[in-house]
């Protein structure tokens, strides 16, 4: 069994590397930090990350091809891979498409971006020329690295939608599927597995991190609002699949928007948030989080990732944490 934490991009800088060093600790095997835009920069975080920590692997969660051109995604890879003594995965998707358009960005033909993007990445960590001629990506034969990698980065897909899901199972080294409620999981399996039978032998057997959401804290009402922040965040921009699974739709995130992008009143867009939104994630104690997570471990999951907001207080948070993963382990 494996276990990973996943973060935010908006935390300061040295609160990431106390955070790894305590996940490192109560027994992590992989510290994600995302890339979202307007927020702090992964690309910094991370090599401070790596300083900071001797074991635990550390990954972007996520990259996108239409805001960080794959050229310099296997850049990163290969020098982050130098930093952390080949501890780095790299973690790419297509993006939100609603967080593209704030920079004037479409989201144009993603399953192709995708696919493109993974062989080409992988070709410049093989030290071979990137010579592609694709819907996504038109590279001549420069394209190639100037220096030797130190391997080829494993790549995880985020993944939501049904295609890309299979996708990740076909190409991934590891997909990072957000199973947003828990019990997602048992939809999003079969996606993958179908996508595995396409695989190639060569590329091994694929890291499933079944990706949730908890805010754990003694005090339930201030873990609760913290988890009600991020969903009245992001919940709009989940996949229509993920949705249904809680009888919602993007229309029911309508005024929450509103309250948050053209109100600017947060505490407004976060009292929104009902209880069919709250079961996106797990909210409460260890206990809480196991009752939730036993039939998924019983179904086969291997790979069990933790991701924001975690609580008020994420150290505390990893504490607790640390209870589950002495459970599952």
């Amino acid at each position: 069994m494996r276990f990973s934490l996943r973060l935010n991009n908006d935390l300061t800088p040295g609160q990431y590397e106390a955070l790894a060093q305590a996940a490192e600790a109560a027994g992590f095997d992989q510290f994600w930090v995302s890339h979202d835009l307007f927020l702090r920069s992964a690309n910094v975080i991370l090599p401070l990350v790596a300083r900071a920590t001797k074991r635990i692997e550390i990954g972007s969660c996520i990259f996108n091809p239409y805001t960080v051109n794959p050229a310099e995604l296997a850049m990163y890879a290969a020098t982050m891979d130098e930093v952390s003594g080949k501890r780095f995965n790299l973690g790419l998707a297509a993006g939100a498409r609603e967080f593209l358009q704030w920079v004037g960005l479409a989201q144009e033909q993603p399953l192709a971006a995708m696919r493109e993007t993974i062989s080409a990445v992988r070709l410049l960590l093989m030290g071979e020329a990137a010579n592609v001629d694709g819907e996504f990506l038109q590279w001549r034969a420069e394209a190639y690295l100037r220096f030797a990698a130190p391997r080829v980065t494993p790549i995880y897909v985020g993944a939501m939608g049904p295609r890309m899901l299979g996708l990740a199972g076909e190409l991934g080294d590891g997909v990072l599927p957000l199973l947003f409620p828990p019990e997602h999981f048992f939809n999003v399996k079969p996606l993958v597995e179908a996508g595995i039978e396409r695989r190639a032998e060569t590329l091994g057997t694929l890291d499933f991190a079944a990706c949730i959401w908890v805010s754990l804290a003694a005090d339930r009402q201030a873990a609760r609002r913290v988890l009600a922040q991020k969903i009245a965040y992001y919940g709009a921009s989940l996949s229509p699949l993920i949705l249904g699974q809680l009888d919602l739709s993007v229309e029911d995130f309508s005024a929450i928007q509103h309250a948050l992008n053209v109100e600017r009143d947060e505490a407004k867009a976060v009292a929104l948030v009902d209880e069919r939104m709250m079961r996106i994630g797990v909210v409460g104690q260890p206990a809480d989080v196991i009752a939730r997570l036993e039939r998924l471990v019983a179904a086969g999951a291997q790979h069990l990732s933790f991701g924001p907001p975690l609580g008020p207080d994420p150290l505390k948070a990893i504490s607790l944490l640390g209870q589950v993963i002495d459970y599952f382990r």
